[in-house]
Formats: structure tokens, C-alpha cells, sequence
């Protein structure tokens, strides 16, 4: 047996139908299974952007929805508004904005937030009111069930999961080698 038998893969590719900061080519991809209201999706969310920072073009980073409602109860209600706000072409604002005020997730601070980041108010409401994205937040957790997530944050570094420490160091690491 070699190491690969044990490692999962992610089972639904990177698409543009993902929410994806940086270039297509780039050498590597790191997909984030994320929860807003997840205290260790909060201490990862500073790591995440000090590795995109040191990579630079280097790293496409990609943000999935994977809500654990049953621990957190404002989970899927963010995940739903960070895609309203996306739908608005402000997701990474409402993402971020999210995972900075990660104890205010209820929804009349979901509304403040994303009419701070800057998105159409009342679309927003109805967005949030008609739950428009639900379902695009139950494929994003459907495809990491696939994957064999079974908490959060969980990441994939082209396509393979990495199961090690989520610190800058570390990760740069295991992107770099990823990149060879």
C-alpha cells in the first residue's frame, strides 16, 4: 500500500462556478470547506490570507460553503448572505466581513454587514427573505460530503486534502511541494 490509498480527494472539481481569488493557472489550488459561525474557520481565516499574500499568483484559493447548523445556528444563514452579497459581485467583502465578526452573525447584522461592503439593500433582504441560495449552499455542502469532509475548516490542496496544522508555515510548505 502506498500513501495515496488513504488520502481523499475532492470529488467535485474546481469550476467556475466556484468563488476563486486568484489566476486559474496557478501552480496551486487550495479549497477551504468553511463555516462562518466555526471558531476554527476563524483562526484559519487570518492563516488563509497570510498564505495568499506570501504565494501571490502562485495560489488560487477557492471558499466553499459547509455550514455545520446543528453546532452553529447563524451558519447557514451566513453562508446564505455571503452568496447574496456575491450575487451582488461583493462575495469575498461579505466572506471576509463575516469571518471578522464572526459573533455577530445574526440576521439584522447580516443586513448591517452587507450594506457596509456595499450591496443593493433591499435585494439583499429579498434575496435573504425568498432563501434564493439555499441551494447553492446545500451543493457546496453536498460536494464536501462527497469529499469525505465531516468538519471544518477542511482543506484540499490540488485536489488532495491536507489533514496537517493550519499555520502559515506549514501550509506554505505543503503548497509549495504541491507546486512542484
Amino acid at each position: 500500500m502506498n500513501d495515496s490509498e488513504y488520502e481523499a480527494d475532492l470529488t467535485v472539481p474546481v469550476s467556475e462556478h466556484d468563488h476563486a481569488q486568484g489566476p486559474a493557472d496557478a501552480a496551486v489550488t487550495l479549497v477551504e470547506y468553511g463555516d462562518y459561525q466555526c471558531p476554527y474557520c476563524g483562526a484559519a481565516y487570518p492563516v488563509v490570507k497570510d498564505v495568499q499574500r506570501h504565494l501571490g499568483d502562485q495560489i488560487r484559493f477557492v471558499f466553499r460553503n459547509f455550514p455545520i447548523s446543528t453546532s452553529h445556528p447563524h451558519a447557514q444563514g451566513a453562508a446564505e448572505a455571503a452568496e447574496a452579497a456575491g450575487a451582488q459581485g461583493k462575495f469575498w467583502e461579505m466572506h471576509d466581513m463575516l469571518y471578522e465578526h464572526q459573533a455577530i452573525l445574526d440576521h439584522g447584522h447580516l443586513q448591517r454587514m452587507a450594506q457596509e461592503v456595499g450591496v443593493d439593500g433591499e435585494r439583499f433582504k429579498e434575496d435573504m427573505a425568498e432563501r434564493r441560495y439555499e441551494k447553492r449552499v446545500r451543493d457546496d455542502f453536498m460536494s464536501g460530503v462527497r469529499s469525505g469532509v465531516n468538519g471544518t475548516p477542511t482543506f484540499f490542496i490540488n485536489g488532495v486534502r491536507y489533514d496537517g496544522r493550519v499555520d502559515e508555515a506549514r501550509l506554505v510548505r505543503a503548497l509549495e511541494q504541491a507546486a512542484e
